[in-house]
């Protein structure tokens, strides 16, 4: 066990270096050019002032539309006076909370259309978010009144924010750090503003409410299937629709929605188009922090960057698995409280190696096993004590222990102290000198959450690591906890759910062949359920491009439907962001998009076209049974003379 050592006191690193730039003016010409010169010079102040003047406007205006989103109403100011502050470098989570009062029912109170929360982990770089939907039976919280069970949107019906924040707490036990409540205004200002947003939409939709009393009537929607360029009214009535299925492929819509907007942001959109789209927001957009302190334009730039830069497959769409119908007048959802605490495990823990570990299972190998963290029991660590706080390194040890790591102790029995004991952060460090160390340790700063990670070990501690993959030395930030292992959702090996069946479409795809400049592939492979759903679709794309679209429906889910794709458009947005890539044995390239352990895209590359293979809402089709079907995309036959 290590012993105390130092005085144990917390010291805070030392604040960034201001950056300087030095400027030296170029030497006086002489002569002819003497004049150019100073017309030169005279444009170049006017530049520099203009950008100058750009710039700190750019600025006052972000910060004041900044400002203009905080909380202003007064129920969502008294859920803010309860949140959670946020710890510095730690996981955030942040409750969105969407609600509309419907056109014709002036009057009733305002619903709570969309349920999510949202976390935000700088350690991992990933982002995960779990939806609620608006008809699942939980108990409702409300201030200065006693629980009762009802819908979970009755929450914001009755108490508004306050009563939604509790009720959400109560249900998951995390902490709440930020609230934001958006009126579906916004929504259709917000997807305008950005100029549409690209959704590949599963099927048919299509309601018409001519006829019908008010109380029979659902949103009016018309929305062919494909990839397509959605405008705000399309969009909003597409993550609202629920009139041929229920919550839970709402719920699947929404969070599609949501990758689709950071693709688009992050692929397809101009800083000149960022003044009207922070407009848009600050009009119906109120967010609140722990600590009931503004929201600063520093944090809103921190974690718009942070959202920006996540890495390819960091995005985590969490489910409530085990929702049942209760076939009741009032239409409820419920399921056993153990799927609440499995979804909260997975939002609170994604496992960013789901797609690596996925892929394996069904004999997909990366080309760069070298970035991937390997498995603990093929990790060496010592762990050091830099708190002062007697035992910590045994503490930290055993935890490591527990997980499979292989703990070591220093050296020649030296004791587990570092040589200071004045470690605010936990610091790992990396041995080079070992394979995938650098991955090892990523990992290990996530499980010691707000560590620092350092390439390298410290000469002065060398001494103390040996031959280790990694060195922890562990400060006051540990208190005798590592981050929960995140639960292995990896699907089970089996064979693919396939037939084939060439005659269901190669008829179908001739007739529209002429239309495309690109040769149509034939799926000859189907998942063995599925039949034609639609007519095969062929519409113009963006940029002058065309896209086909064939739409499959499985007969075991009510809303089951997948889809392939065929377009020469190369650049879309959704293409942007591949897991990784893969060449099969027959010479194909294939890009491969997973929702973390389970396959939602594959796409062929093939002579300047791409052909998509996409899921279903739910990612239902087995990821055998995905890539049996895209290796099954034939060329289409040319027709014999």
């Amino acid at each position: 066990m290590a012993a105390v050592n130092g005085n144990g006191r917390a010291v805070l690193p030392p604040g960034a270096v201001t950056q300087v730039t030095r400027y030296v003016q170029p030497p006086r010409r002489r002569g002819g050019l003497r004049l150019v010169g100073r017309i030169l010079f005279g444009l170049a102040a006017a530049l520099v002032l203009l950008g100058a003047s750009l710039a700190g406007g750019t600025y006052l205006f972000f910060h004041e539309s900044v400002a203009d989103v905080r909380a202003r109403t007064p129920h969502v100011k008294a859920a803010a006076e309860t949140l959670d502050i946020a710890l510095p470098n730690q996981p955030a989570h942040a409750l969105i909370v969407g609600y509309d009062l419907r056109h014709g029912e002036r009057g009733l109170p305002s619903r709570s259309d969309t349920l999510m929360l949202l976390r935000a982990d700088p350690d991992t770089d990933a982002v995960s978010m779990l939806s609620f939907p608006r008809d699942l039976e939980v108990t409702i919280h409300c201030p200065s009144r006693a629980p009762y069970t009802d819908k979970i949107n009755a929450a914001f019906s009755e108490c508004k924010t306050p009563g939604t924040l509790e009720t959400v707490r109560q249900l998951t036990g995390v902490p709440v750090n930020y609230l934001i409540t958006v009126n579906f205004r916004a929504f259709k200002q917000v997807v305008g503003e950005l100029g549409g947003v690209w959704v590949d939409v599963d099927r048919r939709y299509f309601n018409d409410n001519r006829g019908l009393g008010l109380g029979s009537t659902y949103a009016t929607i018309d929305l062919q299937p494909g990839y397509q360029l959605l405008n705000g009214s399309d969009a909003l009535d597409f993550v609202r629709y629920r009139h041929a299925d229920n919550d839970i492929y709402r719920n699947a819509r929404q969070q599609l929605f949501v990758r689709a907007v950071k693709e688009r942001i992050a692929h397809n959109f101009g800083a000149l188009q960022l003044p009207k789209l922070v407009t848009a927001i600050t009009s119906n957009v109120e967010v609140a922090k722990g600590g009931n302190d503004p929201v600063s334009f520093r944090e809103v730039m921190r974690w718009a960057l942070f959202a920006y830069g996540l890495p390819p497959g960091h995005f985590f769409q969490t489910k409530i698995e085990g929702l049942n119908d209760i076939f009741t007048p009032e239409y409820k959802l419920y399921t056993d409280p153990s799927n609440i605490r499995a979804a909260v495990a997975d939002l609170v823990s994604p496992d960013v190696q789901a797609a690596d570990k996925a892929a394996s299972a069904v004999g997909i190998k990366r080309k760069s096993p070298g970035s991937r963290a390997p498995r603990p029991s093929q990790v060496t660590v010592t762990v050091l004590n830099g708190n002062g706080r007697a035992g910590s390194a045994a503490e930290g040890s055993y935890l490591l222990a527990q997980r499979g790591y292989q703990t070591l102790p220093p050296p020649g029995n030296q004791d587990a102290n570092a040589l200071r004991s004045d470690y605010f952060r936990t610091q790992v460090y990396s041995n080079p000198a070992r394979p995938r160390s650098q991955a090892a340790a990523q990992e290990l700063q996530r499980l010691f959450g707000g560590a620092d990670l350092t390439r390298g070990i410290p000469p002065e501690l060398r001494h103390l690591a040996g031959g280790v993959t990694a060195l922890v030395v562990v400060g006051q930030t540990f208190h005798g906890t590592i981050a929960p292992a995140p639960a292995d959702r990896t699907p089970a090996k089996k064979p693919a759910a396939v037939r084939k069946d060439i005659p269901a479409t190669v008829g179908r795809l001739r007739e529209v062949a002429r239309r495309v400049p690109f040769r149509l592939q034939v799926p000859t492979v189907l998942e063995k359920s599925s039949s034609l759903a639609e007519s095969v679709r062929v519409y113009p794309l963006a940029e002058g491009r065309k896209g086909v679209r064939l739409t499959f429906k499985t007969s075991a889910d009510i809303a089951g439907y997948w889809g392939i794709e065929q377009t020469d458009w190369e650049e879309a947005p959704i293409l942007q962001e591949r897991s990784f890539r893969h060449v099969f044995k027959d010479g194909r390239t294939y890009d491969l998009y997973f929702s973390g352990p389970r396959l939602h895209m594959i796409v062929l590359h093939h002579r300047g076209a791409t052909y998509w293979v996409v899921n279903t809402l739910l990612d239902t089709l087995s990821n055998e049974t995905m890539l049996a079907i895209a290796k099954g995309l034939k060329p289409l036959p040319r027709k014999q003379r």
